[in-house]
């Protein structure tokens, strides 16, 4: 099987890179071990930040600004300048493709404000912004006729004799058997990590680090892999986001007295931590949006409204919304440059696998649909133009990662190692750090590595063997929290999404 772009990943960002590739006049081939549908950006939902054009209470310059301020200091300027710049054209060919924007009463595109923003920038579809926008892409990628797979798992990348990458080997989950697909140029577009913390994410549990994890045993190069963003506004039970929208909109943040403790609209982390803090002193925190009226939040924020009342049993027109602090958002990722290439000829990567150094230690939020749309642009043009200047190469053979697994003994339950491995990152490598702490979460990696080869699959099945998957996902877990706990032991100061607490004497 054979294509000049090979994309894995169907979410938003893979599929806008088809799109791209395949106007560029590459042949483009599409794997996903889901659907496009159920991918991880329909559940972004508060907006798209863009400065639209004739904007008089804004700026793209506020806008470069406020994200620079967010990155706290670990942003490139010269590529948020791109994504800020980019913005208002992302928007505007989203529109032309049909995404069903909100709308204000002379036709414009709706904006509102988000938290760290300096205007209302976030253009949003109610509270389906994601969906709208990733069901729109598939529309679009069906009507050009691109080739997408569905329930494919990805083991690892087939690279030449010179090192260059030339394809993938996969897992078709219906079958159970082990395919090559070969291609002149590689797009991983895998998504993040946030499920490394298991129940304690918005995250689906698709969001595993894969490609990520993949990489980087191919030898690519991972960065800021530390910075994982924690949304301050996760249901208490079931860690389902409530959107920023909602305190966008004028939502209040109150402790068990009634109190409002905090700026709402402050960036994410910190006000993660303001409500990590009120929760460390014993107080419950809520949402309270009942103020805004019933009307109100059936016409704006109808999701917020569906998921408090379907997961946690309580009606936001009369009730407060109980919260915590969950892991969302992973700025770290697989170092790209500005044609989204990684250190590996051949691979590129873009979305939140990839780090195009805009996000930095905080991400703005509205500003990872952004990404997606400007950078899923870049990958898919940049991966199309290198094809053509390439020849299909044979893959060295390797030993495949399912020949070792399925040696291994099964004495150990890794489902139960997963959900202590997602507990203790939680508690130690979370909202607050310690060096300590984070020694104990680098002790349990290690020797959950050593005891891999007693985790076994039990289920022995070919066809629809979803045991072996959710194992090939934990060891990837496993090897994405190693990567992100060395990173948060080398960063000892203090910095956005990191924040080192001194050690109690």
């Amino acid at each position: 099987m054979k294509s000049d772009v090979l994309i894995i990943g169907a979410g938003g960002a893979g599929l806008v890179a088809a799109l791209h590739a395949k106007e560029a006049g590459a042949d483009v081939k599409v794997l996903t071990k889901e659907y496009p549908t159920r991918s991880q950006t329909c559940m972004a939902q508060g907006g798209m930040n863009a400065v639209l054009p004739n904007s008089e209470a804004d700026s793209i310059e506020a806008h470069i600004a406020n994200t620079l301020k967010s990155a706290q200091g670990e942003a490139d300027e010269e590529a948020v300048r791109f994504m800020c710049g980019e913005a208002p054209n992302a928007v505007a060919w989203l529109d032309s493709i049909g995404v069903c924007f909100s709308r204000t009463e002379d036709g414009a595109i709706a904006q509102r404000t988000l938290g760290g923003a300096s205007a209302p920038r976030a253009c949003y579809a109610q509270d389906y912004t994601g969906l709208k926008i990733l069901h729109t892409l598939y529309d679009k990628c069906l009507k050009e006729a691109i080739s997408i797979e569905n329930e494919k798992i990805f083991l690892s990348l087939l690279k030449d004799e010179g090192g260059k990458v030339c394809g993938a080997e996969v897992l078709d989950l219906k079958s159970g058997e082990i395919a090559h697909y070969l291609a002149k140029a590689v797009i991983v577009a895998t998504g993040g990590y946030s499920r490394i913390y298991e129940s304690n994410s918005t995250n689906s549990t698709a969001s595993t680090g894969d490609g990520i994890a993949i990489a980087k045993r191919a030898g690519a190069k991972l960065i800021d892999m530390e910075f994982v963003q924690f949304h301050p506004t996760g249901l208490k039970s079931s860690s389902i986001l409530i959107s920023e929208s909602a305190r966008g909109e004028g939502g209040y943040l109150l402790n068990s007295k009634g109190e409002r403790f905090t700026d709402e609209l402050q960036p994410r982390d910190a006000l993660s931590r303001a409500i990590h803090s009120e929760i460390q002193k014993g107080e419950d925190v809520f949402l309270d949006i009942r103020h805004l009226g019933e009307e109100f939040i059936d016409k704006a924020l109808p999701q917020e409204r569906k998921l408090a009342k379907l997961y946690e049993n309580v009606d936001p027109v009369h009730d407060l919304l109980p919260l915590r602090p969950v892991a969302h958002y992973t700025m770290g990722g697989i170092v790209v440059d500005h044609t989204s290439q990684t250190t590996l000829e051949g691979l590129f990567a873009c979305g939140e696998c990839a780090n195009h150094r805009v996000h930095g230690a905080n991400r703005l939020g509205g500003n990872s649909l952004l990404e997606i749309i400007v950078f899923g642009k870049e990958a898919g043009l940049h991966a199309a133009k290198y094809a053509q200047a390439q020849s299909f190469s044979t893959p060295v053979e390797e030993k495949s990662p399912l020949e070792t697994i399925d040696s291994y003994e099964n004495t150990i339950d890794f489902y139960a190692k997963h959900q202590e491995l997602g507990d203790l990152l939680y508690e130690k490598l979370g909202i607050v750090r310690t060096k300590h702490a984070l020694e104990e979460v680098q002790a349990f990696v290690e020797k959950t590595f050593e005891e891999l080869p007693q985790m076994g699959v039990r289920d022995t099945t070919k066809e629809y063997n979803t045991n072996r998957k959710e194992f090939l996902e934990f060891i990837n877990m496993l090897e994405v929290s190693r990567a992100v706990v060395d990173g948060a032991l080398q960063r000892k100061q203090s910095c956005g999404a990191h924040f080192m607490k001194e050690e109690e004497v």
